[in-house]
């Protein structure tokens, strides 16, 4: 099994959230644990970006909270999306590979 992050992105627009009945956190956290795969996760508030450098750039602002789970493949990640509010709210959930470096 693989780490694999969820990024929820805060893009659906309001009308898409309501018009979409979403399951709540707690209905897909409990499934997710239930089936042995959520690894953590939680909302993501303000923050900064720092460079050395000194080039100050924005933070990104639509990302609103992450889940972490374990997974086969990227494939067994994707499947593992459904349920997520975000995403049957019409947002965007991106997925990426935690590799163990």
């Amino acid at each position: 099994m693989k780490d694999y992050i969820f990024l929820m992105h805060d893009d659906a627009t309001a009308s898409e959230r309501d018009r979409a009945g979403a399951p709540s956190w707690e209905q897909y956290l409990g499934t997710l644990r239930a089936a042995g795969r959520l690894s953590g996760g939680s909302s993501i508030g303000a923050g900064a970006c720092v460079s050395k450098a000194g080039l100050s750039r924005a933070i990104t602002s639509q990302l609103s909270g992450y889940v972490r789970v374990r997974a086969a493949s990227l494939e067994d990640a994707l499947a593992l999306v459904a349920g997520n509010p975000v995403y049957e709210a019409g947002g965007t959930v991106e997925i990426r590979e935690l590799p163990e470096d």
